[in-house]
């Protein structure tokens, strides 16, 4: 069992002074294992919170780099890190954050060859793409590995959650099939506000820490969804689907 240094008592006295965490709960996040699938606009505050949270060994999936454009809402990059690969420059961040967490980077783009051998390494999956590819690329692989993820989106001026644990109802059940090209516009067509990506990011990595701790209650077969123009928050509950493709047949 781990035995916290005075530095870590202190570092996470704030957790581990709830009741519902204690030791306990600060000791399974510094053990557990989360992959960050994007290091972009969700991806920057979900390995932000994770990493000043104390979880032990965060993954970081992303073959792009940053540029100028992503330094609206991609809060883990700044203007020094432009052209730097964005799981170097995110690494730096988190070791400023924490340099107690452990990063390993994957400076890939997923295929349907390649998912599998990365995500099972780690305990919990956090989806954080604009890409309804790679979304379906990873519940698909998820659902089949038994493994619990949360996905998120977002667009303009609104943002979804969800997460799926092994026996709930996937991101088919609620969503087939993928759009077709064209029918859902990308924020770099219409725009994305800057704090949307945040807010949703946040509570996805809320929902990893309750994962990770045993702590309060998931989205699971729920679909959270807000828009901050009318400051709205909404949570639609979804069933399992007898016809879904990934987690029913």
């Amino acid at each position: 069992m781990k035995e916290f240094t005075y530095d870590e008592l202190m570092r996470y006295d704030r957790h581990i002074k709830l009741r519902e965490f204690g030791e306990k709960g600060q000791r399974a996040l510094c053990e557990a294992r989360v992959l960050v699938i994007g290091a972009g606009g969700l991806g920057s505050p979900i390995l932000m919170y994770l990493a000043a949270a104390g979880v032990g060994t965060l993954g970081i999936v992303d073959g792009d780099e940053v540029d100028v454009s992503n330094l609206q809402r991609q809060i883990v990059h700044d203007s020094a890190n432009v052209g730097v690969a964005k799981v170097d420059s995110a690494e730096q961040r988190i070791a400023q954050i924490n340099p107690l967490v452990k990063v390993e980077k994957h400076p890939i783009f997923l295929t349907p060859d390649n998912i599998r051998q990365v995500i099972d390494a780690y305990d919990f999956v956090i989806e954080a793409t604009d890409n309804f590819k790679v979304k379906y690329m990873v519940n698909d692989a998820c659902v089949a590995a038994s493994k619990p993820f949360c996905l998120g989106g977002i667009l303009r001026f609104e943002g979804q959650v969800m997460t799926y644990v092994p026996g709930s109802p996937c991101y088919r059940c609620l969503f087939p099939e993928p759009p077709q090209p064209g029918d859902v516009p990308s924020g770099k067509v219409v725009g994305v506000l800057g704090v949307i990506p945040g807010i949703t990011g946040t509570i996805q990595a809320t929902e990893a820490i309750k994962w990770i701790t045993g702590t309060g209650e998931l989205l699971t077969g729920r679909l959270l969804t807000f828009d901050v123009l009318k400051m709205n928050f909404d949570v639609i509950p979804f069933d399992k689907s007898g016809k879904c493709p990934a987690c029913s047949l």
